[in-house]
């Protein structure tokens, strides 16, 4: 029978060593443990935060993210794609998402302050409204991606292909918006 844990506090687990009992998880918070490598299929995280957690190569098939907070945590080669859609919202503070797969989301809004996002995936994900605050966009992969309204204002290392990608009202810094240009190859002075 699946569990329902409410409110509770973890602090230094490793839960590859002492597996998270698969159920629901609402409104718990997650201090300094690590995910890393576990299989977290059928969990449900619903307002829950993580600070200062490791996920790296966690397996979040079918697991669900519903309101959710991540805080200093390493996330990286995250495959987002594979998790449950229904009622999926996370926001990310410092986070290392580095190469990170997104492909396909629907994650309006989201927020992604101060985080590493190099050589992440956003193909098809719509994106709108969303909020990129002095990240790292190295490498990334915006392909058919929905960035209408998306504020990279603060961030660099932005490249994509405007043919490619939904830009209304996206706002860039003068820099930010240079990485528009790339595909053409083109030399800027200023």
């Amino acid at each position: 029978m699946d569990q329902y844990i409410e409110e509770e506090s973890f602090k230094g687990v490793n839960f590859l060593e002492s597996p998270l009992q698969k159920g629901s998880y609402e409104n718990c918070s997650f201090n300094n443990c690590v995910f890393s490598n576990c299989y977290l299929s059928q969990i449900i995280f619903e307002e829950c935060t993580f600070s200062d957690c490791n996920f790296s190569m966690a397996h979040l098939k079918n697991a669900s993210f519903r309101d959710v907070v991540f805080e200093d945590c390493k996330l990286m080669g995250l495959r987002f794609d594979e998790m449950d859609d229904f009622l999926f919202q996370v926001s990310f503070f410092g986070c290392n998402l580095k190469l990170s797969n997104f492909y396909q989301k629907n994650i309006p809004e989201t927020k992604f302050v101060h985080c590493n996002l190099e050589g992440a995936d956003f193909s098809e994900v719509n994106l709108l409204g969303a909020t990129f605050d002095q990240c790292n966009l190295r490498n990334v992969i915006f392909d058919r991606t929905n960035l209408e309204k998306v504020d990279f204002s603060t961030s660099n290392h932005i490249q994509m292909d405007p043919d490619k990608n939904k830009l209304k009202n996206a706002k860039f810094s003068t820099d930010g918006a240079l990485g528009l240009l790339a595909k053409y190859q083109i030399k800027i002075d200023y």
